[in-house]
């Protein structure tokens, strides 16, 4: 059996807690930027859900695009300390990393349009794609 990590234990409403989610939620936000993925939106989850505190959504041009900004992106949180989840990366259309307190979906552009993650999360209509959404 696995021991349990003392960082897993941390409550998300502890002062750490909150460090540690707005510390891992700023590096995917920069890695995403660093890795040029387009349209990005952060959907804070406060209120709506209780699986994270950010859901942070993205396009790559292509598989290919998708692909390497997903590694890129999982081997920078393991760096931090996490341990993220990463399902889709086979195909690359649409990769999920559940980074834990930050969720992260990566689409190709007519994968995104088609599923509509935003609409269902109900982000403003008002806030243009690309502009980050801030908690």
């Amino acid at each position: 059996m696995k021991e349990p990590n003392v960082k897993d234990l941390k409550s998300a409403s502890s002062e750490a807690g909150k460090a540690e989610s707005a510390a891992l939620h700023e590096l995917v936000l920069k890695s995403l930027d660093d890795d040029q993925a387009q349209d990005i939106i952060s959907i804070p989850l406060d209120g709506k859900s209780n699986i994270a505190d950010h859901m942070v959504i993205a396009e790559g041009r292509s598989t290919r695009q998708v692909a390497s900004i997903a590694q890129k992106l999982a081997e920078r949180i393991k760096q931090a300390g996490g341990s993220p989840r990463v399902e889709g990366l086979a195909n690359a259309d649409w990769v999920l990393i559940d980074a834990g307190d930050v969720i992260i979906h990566l689409f190709r552009p007519e994968v995104r349009s088609f599923y509509n993650l935003e609409r269902m999360w109900a982000v403003d209509e008002m806030e243009q794609p690309g502009e980050a959404v801030q908690a």
